[in-house]
């Protein structure tokens, strides 16, 4: 017989308090279980639901990655959620890296650091400076129903689109996902024994909305010296999945990678290449 387990204490109501000025209507939702909170919300966008909403589960039995990857977890293992909100920014480029950064930022345990020791492998990754993945976001879109009128968030002229944000993050090492990752793994209480899923999810979520919001108005040039810094690809050889390689150089204003290649100078754009680095430093001391 499986024991019952005591209900996990996520920061609901302080989360709703937080963000709820900044999101109005927004909504704060714990599921025990679901297949993935990205495909609930497509659902539920849908069915004609765009109000704006952060839904968190405690276990995924489909979650999903980019490429169609499945997500592995098990209960306690992950912290799991996916925002979702109507938005309309001057440009969609760069958003994944925006993501990525301000997530990053936010579990950054120590700021006086020389280098900070969770970054972002482009375009969303979360990685540590040693190679190891600690998490990932699957972005998605979807139109908005006919009946609806939104104006969504964002300085844009075109048309607004309901944004599915869905990040996984380990908290605890996986377990038993080692040998069908291609991608060594980490987790957060690797960088600090302290974190658990609720307290991540509260120091990050409040950071996110903020910076989902400014990047609507104003892009991903406000926030590339920011990405510079967490940059785990800049500098390092890495190759493409279409088979050509080259020195990742960093990225522009609208968050494309610049990569060096033996014959050109090559512009990246998120979703078009696999980009994985050939050699990572080894960390300096034992984590």
């Amino acid at each position: 017989m499986n024991h019952a387990h005591a209900p996990t204490p996520w920061p609901a109501e302080d989360l709703w308090l937080d963000i709820a000025p900044k999101l109005p209507g927004f909504t704060v939702e714990i599921l025990p279980e679901i297949d993935s909170t990205n495909t609930a919300l497509m659902r539920r966008v849908r069915a004609g639901q765009v109000e704006p909403i952060v839904l968190v589960a405690e276990s995924q039995t489909a979650g999903r990655g980019r490429q169609g990857r499945a997500w592995l977890n098990q209960p306690g293992d992950c912290l799991m959620y996916s925002l979702g909100l109507v938005l309309n920014p001057m440009d969609w480029s760069g958003l994944s890296l925006v993501v990525g950064l301000s997530i990053a930022e936010s579990l950054q345990t120590d700021a006086s650091a020389d280098q900070p020791r969770i970054g972002v492998k482009w375009p969303n990754d979360l990685w540590l400076h040693d190679g190891r993945k600690l998490g990932g976001t699957l972005i998605e879109t979807a139109n908005l129903p006919t009946h609806t009128q939104s104006a969504g968030f964002g300085a844009g002229q075109g048309m607004a689109r309901f944004v599915i944000i869905g990040t996984g993050i380990n908290v605890r090492a996986p377990q038993g996902a080692g040998d069908a990752l291609s991608t060594p793994t980490t987790c957060l209480q690797d960088v600090d024994a302290q974190w658990t899923a609720p307290r991540a999810l509260q120091h990050l979520l409040p950071r996110l909305v903020d910076d989902v919001l400014q990047f609507a108005n104003h892009g991903f040039a406000p926030f590339q010296a920011r990405f510079a810094a967490r940059d785990i690809l800049r500098g390092q050889r890495v190759h493409l999945s279409d088979g050509s390689s080259g020195e990742a150089l960093g990225v522009l204003p609208d968050g494309t990678l610049q990569l060096r290649t033996d014959a050109c100078l090559r512009s990246v754009l998120s979703g078009d290449v696999s980009v994985r680095p050939i050699h990572m430093p080894l960390p300096a001391a034992p984590l």
